[in-house]
């Protein structure tokens, strides 16, 4: 990784194409863009004045003629009514492109958000969610920072460098060809500098990025943190890797500390050598006093405008590399994109369901098989059971039925016809899930439930509240609906949050129901009720149950017994007890002994 950094530091026309078009998202503003331009060039163009009235005053004072006669009542009325037109031709610019910046950042935000999450789950399964983060903070802010303020400043800079060479070589051409010497070494030290910066950017935002994960997956896993007493272990570990950032950010401020520092040189260095150069023409007549100054003042307008330029492009660089990591994302195919274009809307399907030689293995770990010619049958509105051991693929028959991935080989099919074949969200509408870690947003225990059906009515929230067993304790609460979760639900308890969850699900309706261990981490207690809330959820749906506690699923129509990626058993409860040394036996006469 370290090595690709060090090896890329240069933009590629191709790199400088991709980045051009994440001005898509200022089409809307286009108007606003190219009247802040035009207010920029008229802004920086009247700017031009104030070095040549400088000199233009001290002509006059020396009582030299100038045209239009002129005196210093009027050239100083004259650079009053400038500065007020400047004033109101900058405060216009810098609105219309505050109002660029904040609408096209927020568009870009609101394109990145869409597309993250509607990109497949082997995304998130093989990035980081530090790193996601990262992309729709640091480097959205930096582009923020760049449509704001960089963009403008640059332009600025180039037109009051253009125009002042040019009105140099038109007044004094001598000085200016002696001015131009400079500019070969200043914009070659600039590239050289650029180049070194723009890597020590990529780094920093690389680094940086790591830094957000570590904190991003310590406040998610704060429980286990605490649990194992790591919080030393985590304050190291965030220690080193902050000291990272400060180690590459200080060679990155170094950097650019050593490029102000050539500027300074080899520009003032520069400078006297012209001032030398015009005060001996000044002494032989060639040039006035006041053009003299005139041309100091320009040349360091100028040399200002170079050193501008050379941060800003170094700015710019950076804004080249958030804008590729951007459009990383938002050219990854979503869902919907890798799938067949015509396919048929779900509707309400009736759930009956069946596994053809099902072999799949997941993309991250692709030389491990997971499922090895599976084969399952389900009737609409019967309740199946899959059990096995940790790791013997029975989640991932659910992830294959809500299609987080492809299949490697086989089909599955539902009321006959392949599941690639529906078109995915009216599939989805079909499936409700209850996992054994049961995730709630953060806000009220109404908005929880709202998100298995967001338009249902008070009556419709209340009705599932009281058939998962919920309603006897929100009751209870002061705030009943209305009452906030927490974090991830911290307030609640398993059971109560477990409950919240079946709600979700009974409001949503689903024709498929799916149970991942939705009580295996309850106590005797909860676990009754909790039980009583899915026995409700089960009825007149096809249901599918995930569980390692036996004794919950004796009630099913069929369990299948899955072992090492095979369908090894299937049969009822009883019908499976009564195979001696049988798999499902074993798993029985196991947990019943323990119990």
């Amino acid at each position: 990784m370290q090595q690709k950094e060090e090896s890329s530091p240069k933009i590629s026309r191709q790199s400088l194409r991709e980045a051009f078009k994440i001005f898509e998202f200022l089409k809307p503003y286009r108007w606003q863009f190219i009247a802040g331009l035009v207010l920029l060039f008229l802004s920086s163009t009247v700017f031009m004045i104030f070095p040549y009235s400088v000199g233009l005053m001290l002509d006059v004072a020396q009582g030299k003629e100038t045209a239009f006669d002129l005196d210093l009542s009027k050239i100083g009325l004259g650079l009053l009514v400038v500065l007020v037109f400047q004033g109101i031709v900058s405060y216009t610019r810098v609105l219309l492109f505050a109002q660029i910046s904040e609408r096209g950042t927020a568009d870009i935000r609101n394109a990145l958000y869409q597309r993250i999450i509607s990109l497949p789950i082997v995304f998130f399964e093989k990035s980081r969610v530090g790193d996601i983060v990262s992309r729709l903070t640091n480097d959205v802010e930096k582009l923020y920072n760049t449509f704001y303020f960089v963009l403008a400043e640059f332009f600025r800079q180039v037109i009051l460098l253009i125009g002042g060479v040019i009105f140099l070589a038109w007044q004094t051409p001598k000085l200016a060809g002696v001015m131009l010497l400079t500019f070969p070494i200043i914009v070659i030290g600039a590239m050289i500098f650029g180049r070194y910066i723009r890597k020590l950017s990529k780094q920093r935002q690389a680094i940086l990025a790591e830094t957000n994960t570590i904190l991003d997956e310590t406040l998610q896993s704060i429980h286990a943190v605490k649990a194992f007493t790591n919080e030393i272990f985590e304050t190291k570990r965030y220690g080193q890797s902050n000291a990272s950032v400060i180690d590459v950010s200080l060679k990155f401020a170094s950097g650019r500390a050593l490029f102000a520092v050539f500027i300074i040189t080899v520009l003032f260095g520069a400078l006297f050598f012209v001032i030398w150069t015009g005060m001996r023409m000044v002494q032989t007549g060639e040039v006035t006093a006041g053009q003299l100054i005139s041309f100091v003042t320009f040349t360091a307008v100028i040399g200002a405008a170079i050193a501008g330029l050379g941060n800003f492009y170094s700015e710019l660089i950076g804004a080249v590399g958030a804008t590729e990591r951007i459009r990383e994302i938002l050219a990854t195919p979503s869902e919907t994109e890798e799938r067949p274009k015509a396919t048929a809307p779900a509707g309400r399907l009736n759930g009956n369901i069946e596994f053809k030689d099902v072999q799949f293995s997941y993309p991250t770990r692709s030389d491990v098989p997971v499922l090895k010619n599976v084969n399952i049958s389900i009737e609409s509105g019967k309740k199946v059971a899959i059990v096995g051991q940790s790791g013997a693929g029975k989640s991932t028959i659910m992830q294959l039925l809500l299609q987080f991935h492809h299949l490697d080989g086989g089909s599955i099919s539902i009321d006959g016809k392949d599941i690639y074949d529906y078109e995915l969200h009216s599939y989805r509408n079909n499936f409700a899930i209850v996992p054994q870690e049961v995730i709630l947003f953060g806000g009220t225990i109404r908005e929880n439930i709202l998100y298995g059906k967001p338009d249902a009515t008070e009556a419709e929230i209340i009705e599932a509240a009281k058939q998962a067993n919920t309603w006897d304790f929100i009751s209870t609460f002061p705030e009943g609906l209305e009452t906030v979760v927490g974090e991830r639900g911290i307030k609640l308890s398993g059971g109560q949050r477990q409950r919240i969850a079946i709600a979700r699900a009974i409001l949503r309706n689903p024709s498929i129901l799916l149970l991942d261990e939705a009580t295996s981490s309850l106590d005797a207690e909860s676990e009754k009720v909790v039980q009583e809330a899915l026995h409700n959820l089960m009825k007149n749906r096809t249901s599918i149950i995930i569980a390692h506690r036996l004794a919950t699923i004796r009630e099913v129509d069929c369990i299948y017994v899955l072992e090492g990626g095979h369908i090894v058993e299937k049969g009822t409860h009883e019908e499976l007890s009564a195979l001696f040394d049988g798999a499902y036996s074993s798993l029985a006469k196991l947990q019943f002994e323990i119990a």
